[in-house]
């Protein structure tokens, strides 16, 4: 009988190998606990990015940096925030104040899971052409 490895953080978000990828803010600690895969890291927000990965306290620095970094993600690729949990770390974040700062910045959420014994992480991306979202954070695209 084989035995499975359990998937790592990066298996279970979406992470490949040779990624075009831009992580923002990421505590070494979190980075290492992601057990990420060889990637193509760049240092700035640049189109087409496969994967970004912002690390934030406040909803000032997510609402401010948000735009920048949704823009730089392409068609199929995913902006993950991850945000202390419990109020850890003086935060002001919750999953419903991130899931609403996505969605007034257009992008949708879908996962949600624990980065370390710290960070939480959601994924966002892009709505689909042609598809309505909604919920209590709003609906996309807005009417």
């Amino acid at each position: 009988m084989t035995t499975q490895q359990p998937r790592t953080v990066a298996q279970k978000m979406g992470i490949r190998t040779g990624s075009r990828a831009l992580l923002r803010g990421a505590p070494a600690s979190a980075v290492a606990a992601m057990m990420l895969p060889t990637l193509d890291l760049v240092d700035t927000p640049t189109p087409g990015l496969d994967h970004v990965h912002l690390f934030v306290r406040t909803q000032q620095q997510l609402r401010s940096e948000f735009a920048t970094l949704r823009d730089a993600v392409g068609p199929a690729g995913m902006l993950w925030v991850s945000w202390p949990k419990g109020g850890r770390l003086g935060t002001d974040l919750t999953i419903r104040s991130v899931i609403a700062i996505g969605y007034d910045r257009g992008m949708v959420e879908s996962t949600c899971l624990r980065i370390d014994d710290t960070w939480s992480g959601l994924k966002f991306t892009h709505p689909r052409p042609g598809k309505v979202y909604a919920n209590s954070y709003g609906t996309l695209p807005g009417r």
